[in-house]
């Protein structure tokens, strides 16, 4: 029964697999809609498992967060030619500013916890689905107000770790909010 301690990581780890996938599909198309879609609930299900049956884990969230980060990494590469023809610059401004920040906040943390460190806040959640949603969302005439509001939450959701990682004494992997730092 080796694999129902390991179930939470085990997902995570379609997720990597899932991503190397995606790498290799036309993006858009039928194949990495499937694809795409089978990786994103490997999101929902590892952590809600883990919790489920007791199995969370150190490591496990920080697999989880590299794993993320690589498949929004992979399909940023895939649908970059798609997006810079639909979205207007003022959308890439607000892209860089959230980078700048996010980078700002992980740097801080290393310097000041000495590791890696990424909540997951429940606004890096939200904002985590919103950005699962453009590729569905890309070709609509939606797609600019949309990532819009993607925007908006990533530089809220990115504000708010910065906050926390700069007014925390120490980490804590389970802070879900700004408002709950002790």
């Amino acid at each position: 029964m080796c694999y129902k301690k390991n179930l939470p990581n085990i997902i995570t780890l379609l997720r990597f697999f899932g991503t190397l996938c995606i790498l290799f599909l036309a993006p858009l198309k039928p194949p990495f809609f499937m694809v795409y879609t089978a990786t994103g609930i490997t999101e929902l299900f590892d952590g809600y498992i883990a919790r489920k049956m007791n199995l969370t884990s150190a490591f496990g969230a920080k697999l989880d967060s590299i794993a993320d980060l690589l498949f929004y990494t992979v399909s940023l590469i895939k649908l970059l030619p798609t997006l810079i023809k639909n979205l207007p610059h003022f959308i890439w401004i607000i892209v860089a500013l959230i980078l700048i920040l996010r980078t700002l906040s992980y740097i801080i943390a290393a310097i000041k916890f000495r590791r890696f460190a990424s909540h997951h806040t429940w606004l890096n959640k939200i904002t985590g689905l919103f950005v699962f949603a453009i590729p569905y969302l890309l070709v609509t005439p939606f797609s600019v107000p949309f990532c819009f509001s993607v925007c908006m939450m990533g530089v809220l959701s990115t504000a708010e770790d910065l906050y926390i990682h700069i007014s925390s004494k120490e980490y804590d992997d389970n802070i879900k909010s700004a408002l709950k730092i002790r």
